[in-house]
C-alpha cells in the first residue's frame, strides 16, 4: 500500500465504519477518536503523539468489529471472554506508515491502563464498565515487577497520557476537529 493510500484508509475508517457505538455509550468509535486527538491536540503535544491519539483504536477495526459485523453497539464487547489485543493489531497495520512516536503509544496503551490501575488507587473506579470488564480480559492491574519495566520503556509517560484521553474520550455531542483535519499531520508523519 503507497504512502497516502494508507492515510485514505484510515478516513475510510473514520467515515465509512467509524459510526458504530463505543462502549455501547453515547458516542461512536470514531467520535471517541477524535475526541482523543482532540484533548492531545489541546494539550499542545507533537504531532506524532497527536496522531497516536487519533488512531488508537483502529485496531478494533480489525479485531472486534471485523468478527462483530453485526454488532453496531460495540454491545459484545462486555461479553468478550478473551482479549482481542486490538492494541497490537493496530500497531501493527499502523508500523509500515509510521515511526515509533505514533505507533508505540498505540501498542502501550492497554498496558498504561493496566499500569494505572496498579499505582492509582481510584483510577479503576473512573474506568467504564466496558474498561472495567477488558481491564480483566487484559490482565488486569500489573504487578509490582510489571510496573517497574513498564516505566522503563521510553514510551511510558505517552502511553500514560494517552489512555487518560482514551478514558475521558466519551462526551456524546463534543465538538472536535473531523479527520480532515489530521490529514496533513499523518502526510507528514508518514515514513518512507
Amino acid at each position: 500500500m503507497a504512502n497516502e493510500d494508507i492515510i485514505d484508509r484510515l478516513s475510510e475508517i473514520f467515515t465509512r465504519h467509524g459510526a458504530r457505538s463505543y462502549q455501547g455509550g453515547g458516542v461512536s468509535i470514531t467520535e471517541h477518536m477524535l475526541q482523543t486527538a482532540a484533548a492531545a491536540e489541546g494539550a499542545s503535544c507533537t504531532p506524532g503523539v497527536v496522531a497516536a491519539a487519533l488512531l488508537h483504536d483502529v485496531g478494533h477495526f480489525i479485531t472486534d468489529f471485523a468478527r462483530l459485523e453485526d454488532d453496531p453497539k460495540h454491545a459484545s464487547m462486555l461479553e468478550a471472554k478473551v482479549d482481542r489485543h486490538h492494541e497490537n493489531a493496530g500497531a501493527r497495520m499502523l508500523q509500515p506508515y509510521f515511526s515509533a512516536e505514533v505507533v508505540e503509544p498505540i501498542r502501550l496503551h492497554v498496558q498504561a491502563k493496566r499500569y494505572l490501575s496498579a499505582i492509582e488507587k481510584d483510577y479503576v473506579k473512573t474506568l467504564a464498565p466496558q474498561a472495567l470488564h477488558t481491564l480483566g480480559l487484559q490482565g488486569g492491574p500489573m504487578s509490582p515487577h510489571d510496573v517497574a519495566a513498564f516505566e522503563e520503556n521510553p514510551y511510558c509517560r505517552t502511553a500514560a497520557m494517552l489512555r487518560r484521553w482514551d478514558d475521558a474520550a466519551v462526551v456524546p455531542g463534543l465538538k472536535t476537529p473531523d479527520f480532515e483535519h489530521y490529514r496533513g499531520i499523518l502526510r507528514d508523519l508518514v515514513t518512507g
